[in-house]
């Protein structure tokens, strides 16, 4: 799976494409008014009721973003995340009434890429998968079309990683975390405005899903955190390249 450009933005008039919503939720109440929210902001949206159905329909039809239930009939959100993740690059917004911290961790290393606690305002809910299709892509910003870091090929334009011949498949996320931190080798970058730039000033979340989705680039590009080749932890403030401090 090489990483997509940027989702389109939502339809002004009827012959542009829309932004594609997947809901995998089983409460019916909850995914009638995600639905009724989501499409009345202009998304398409489809609606599946169990994890099997949905990871069937991601497959035919590929989203933009999955609002995900955690707590699912069948095999459960983590596991549904789990398997897209093996096929689609989609935003993926994690729904549970589950809201422990070791719970939303849990959550965002199966791959996620944000969390919200039931009960959830739906307009909030619409806000943020705006902010995901807003989020800045790394095509946007300057820099090298390709770059070196060890063994590592980064192909901007392409939005492929590769670790000597063998391609690292990347989430989005996950690339624009290496893309920002790349950009510019000799900067180190905080957790505040990696949020920034990878996420965008218009996000909702929580900081701490900075450090989750290093630890996911990480254990893909075979780094290890405590003596790492790529990515290093300057404690108490952000990450940079080379080896820890």
């Amino acid at each position: 799976m090489s990483v997509g450009g940027r989702p389109g933005e939502p339809a002004d008039r009827g012959e542009v494409s829309r932004p594609r919503i997947l809901v995998i939720e089983d409460e019916a109440a909850i995914a009638r008014v995600v639905r009724g929210y989501l499409e009345r902001d202009g998304f398409e949206v489809v609606v599946m009721d169990d994890g099997e159905t949905g990871v069937a329909a991601a497959r035919e039809s590929p989203p933009d973003v999955v609002v995900l239930d955690l707590m699912l009939p069948g095999i459960d959100g983590l596991e549904v995340c789990r398997r897209l993740r093996t096929f689609s690059d989609a935003y993926v917004i994690m729904l549970t009434a589950r809201t422990e911290e070791l719970d939303r961790l849990v959550g965002l290393s199966s791959g996620a890429d944000d969390y919200v606690g039931k009960p959830f305002s739906a307009p909030e809910l619409v806000a943020r998968v705006r902010a995901m299709l807003r989020r800045p892509r790394s095509g946007t910003r300057q820099g090298q079309a390709t770059r070196q870091l060890g063994d590592l090929t980064i192909d901007v334009g392409a939005r492929e990683v590769r670790r000597g011949a063998q391609r690292v498949e990347l989430t989005r996320t996950e690339f624009d975390l290496l893309d920002a931190l790349t950009e510019q080798p000799r900067r180190v970058l905080s957790r505040d405005q990696l949020f920034e730039q990878v996420w965008g000033g218009q996000w909702f979340g929580d900081r701490h899903v900075v450090d989750v989705h290093v630890a996911n680039l990480r254990r893909k590009l075979g780094d290890d955190a405590q003596s790492p080749r790529y990515i290093r932890t300057l404690r108490g403030f952000g990450y940079g390249l080379g080896g820890d401090t």
